[in-house]
């Protein structure tokens, strides 16, 4: 059985009388990108700041690597990078300045820092901008700026905050190929609003509501949490709407073209036997069936609706 590199364990915590998160469990045992979503107030931030060791819990625990973040902090955070949502970068520094600053404060023995510097760079692709001050970069280098501060000693857990927000489209693509290539080697948990940035990164996804972990599962699983009830079928002759209204669970019928269909049915398990059936009887030439998963919108409504309800 592989090591948990990140292992929480009841983690609950209030401000005041209020309680932000209430017995959240999470285990990662393997390097991936883990989504982690929720809505504002949902407990995300509280649960993203316990795990970096920015705030004390009242309850539960964590470990990074089998390190107690509450019993060894110090220890702990030697195994995280984190990258906020609002990167701390220093603008009047240059890049240089800027990573030996945060290798220093990430107690790295000044031997290392250099090849550890001139590594990251190299990765997060900023090494050409090694004597730029910062705050002359643009809006996604200053972001892998960001990245690379997260990374420079090289931690088991990298926490990234919306890391892709406020980006072009180009620099979104750079950066989430970026992450992808951290994930390689350790686990990366990424925090977003913007669902189609999860589906497109991540590997699993955790989603906390109202303090509690609603939904732990694959992505997969995630995508296909409601019955889609709609599908695409091809044919080689294409059946009138009202030929295929007819089937037994089809509850409606939109012609795309002269060889597709989109077919909205009642949920019935068996539709595409019946259509399969049919389509042989008739003569339709039924070539393909692919069933349409539903937006990650929906899923998360759902999800959130269900929670506020318990």
């Amino acid at each position: 059985m592989s090591k948990s590199i990140v292992r929480i364990e009841g983690l609950s915590h209030r401000y005041t009388s209020n309680w932000a998160i209430r017995d959240i469990n999470i285990e990662i045992a393997e390097n991936s990108i883990v989504g982690l979503l929720g809505s504002n107030g949902a407990g995300k931030s509280t649960t993203m700041n316990i795990l970096c060791g920015s705030l004390n819990q009242t309850e539960g625990r964590v470990y990074i690597n089998g390190i107690d973040m509450k019993a060894e902090p110090q220890l702990a955070k030697r195994e995280i990078g984190f990258l906020p949502q609002n990167p701390p970068l220093y603008m009047d520094l240059t890049v240089d300045e800027y990573l030996y600053y945060c290798a220093g404060l990430r107690l790295m023995p000044k031997t290392a820092m250099k090849q550890a510097i001139d590594e990251v760079k190299e990765r997060c692709g900023v090494a050409h901008f090694s004597k730029r001050l910062i705050k002359n970069l643009s809006g996604g280098y200053r972001q892998r700026v960001g990245i690379a501060q997260a990374i420079v000693h090289k931690p088991g857990v990298v926490v990234l905050d919306e890391p892709t927000n406020g980006l072009d489209p180009n620099q979104v693509i750079e950066v989430r190929a970026l992450i992808r290539d951290i994930a390689r080697d350790r686990v990366v948990i990424f925090s977003s609003h913007i669902l189609t940035e999860i589906q497109l990164l991540c590997k699993e996804i955790k989603m906390i509501e109202n303090g509690r972990i609603v939904f732990s599962d694959t992505m997969d699983a995630f995508n296909n949490y409601i019955e889609p009830h709609s599908m695409i079928v091809h044919f080689g002759n294409m059946p009138a709407a009202g030929e295929l209204e007819k089937i037994h669970g089809v509850v409606n019928t939109q012609i795309l073209s002269d060889r597709l269909a989109r077919v909205f049915f009642n949920g019935d398990q068996d539709i595409s036997e019946h259509i399969v059936a049919q389509s042989i009887q008739q003569g339709w030439r039924l070539r393909e069936i692919s069933f349409e998963k539903n937006s990650l919108e929906e899923v998360f409504k759902l999800l959130s609706q269900h929670s506020s309800q318990h």
